[in-house]
């Protein structure tokens, strides 16, 4: 197939081959529900009751979200206006949470962010910047995936421990 180009300040045509593999064919994903160990879901449970306690913060009112930020599972959580805070399985979307902090350190050795797209996971993890608690948390007291929160947080709940029985059954239908 040849295609014609005209420029009016050019008496001659350009051609060019358009293939039509060119096409954007989509397949469909399909991917495996990888679980954490269970050794690595309690380490990062002991550490983030210890750096709560250590740091002064608490974790959020619904255990539900401090849950699902050890474990797998893809999640998009959704803030509204009226601070109503709802959590859904998604495959799509920018937010969309492939592995939480002990899948990170089952899989990369460092529990690296959950709450963050990375073009390079492994390098990442290397860096440290992003490795729970993240430089932003050690400095400012600011997590941005709300493991960890301040006592003057809206969403703040007044525990800083949480069991491992809580964090199965938080995360059980994902």
């Amino acid at each position: 197939m040849t295609l014609q180009l005209q420029d009016p300040s050019f008496a001659g045509g350009i051609s060019s081959f358009v293939s039509p593999l060119n096409r954007s064919t989509r397949r469909p994903v399909i991917r495996a529900k990888a679980e954490p160990s269970d050794k690595s879901v309690e380490i990062m449970r002991k550490f983030s009751e210890q750096y709560a306690r250590k740091s002064g913060t608490y974790f959020c009112v619904d255990k539900g979200v401090t849950s699902v930020k050890f474990y797998a599972g893809m999640i998009q959580i959704n803030f509204k206006a009226d601070y109503f805070m709802s959590f859904r399985p998604s495959t799509t979307g920018w937010n969309t949470k492939e592995h939480g902090l002990a899948d990170h350190k089952d899989s990369l050795g460092a529990p690296l962010c959950p709450c963050r797209h990375y073009d390079d996971k492994p390098a990442e993890a290397g860096q440290g910047f992003w490795n729970c608690p993240c430089v932003p948390m050690r400095e400012r007291k600011e997590c941005h995936c709300m493991l960890f929160l301040t006592s003057d947080n809206d969403f703040a709940g007044p525990e800083q421990i949480i069991s491992l029985e809580e964090i199965r059954e938080s995360t059980a239908n994902m």
